[in-house]
């Protein structure tokens, strides 16, 4: 990583040993974080191009600390990777939903993978309660929003049934800087 820049465009460090327990190792005791560490997560949800020089002001550490800081966090898999934030409509994805899904019981990996080649979907989430899997899918527009539910959805083999909530608004509470739309202003990039 070099000493000025966090991630270039595409980038994305993985953390080694990939996710805790998703490969048969057992999970890793997290180490406590700090105030300092907390900050400097936060500081890097908001702008990921961030530079080690404007971390370490915003933190009050020196470049070095901030620098040994970020590191750990990734190496111990407290950061993930680097990513950007779109502003979906601009993106020609102006409808977006979530989809709730009901599953045939111990299907999760099978229907996760499947998941994962729709077009659109941007998360998915095994959770409790009246239904087994949110997604969330962003779509050009309803007509294509109609399609992947009606033809690629309900055409998994363990998908019991599923109910569409369209998005209508949405407000990104990573957002730090001024502006409308669901990614705020324009992104915010250091000049170190």
């Amino acid at each position: 990583m070099p000493d000025e820049q966090m991630a270039g465009p595409g980038s994305a460090p993985a953390a080694p040993g990939g996710v805790p327990g998703a490969s048969g190792v057992p999970p890793v005791t997290p180490r406590p974080l700090d105030p300092i560490d907390r900050s400097i997560m936060r500081l890097l949800q908001a702008d990921g191009r961030a530079s080690i020089r404007s971390v370490a002001e915003q933190v009050h550490v020196s470049r070095a600390n901030a620098y040994a800081r970020i590191n750990r966090l990734i190496d111990d898999g407290v950061i993930r990777g680097f990513t950007a934030r779109v502003n979906h409509e601009r993106a020609g994805q102006g409808a977006s939903a979530y989809i709730t899904l009901k599953i045939v019981q111990n299907s999760w990996r099978t229907v996760r993978e499947q998941l994962r080649e729709l077009p659109g979907a941007a998360h998915i989430a095994l959770v409790s309660g009246d239904f087994d899997v949110l997604l969330l899918v962003h779509t050009p527009d309803n007509r294509t929003l109609r399609e992947l539910v009606l033809t690629r959805l309900q055409a998994i083999p363990e998908v019991l049934s599923t109910r569409t909530l369209l998005v209508f608004e949405e407000t990104d509470l990573l957002d730090t800087g001024p502006g409308p739309g669901p990614a705020g202003g324009a992104p915010s990039i250091a000049e170190d």
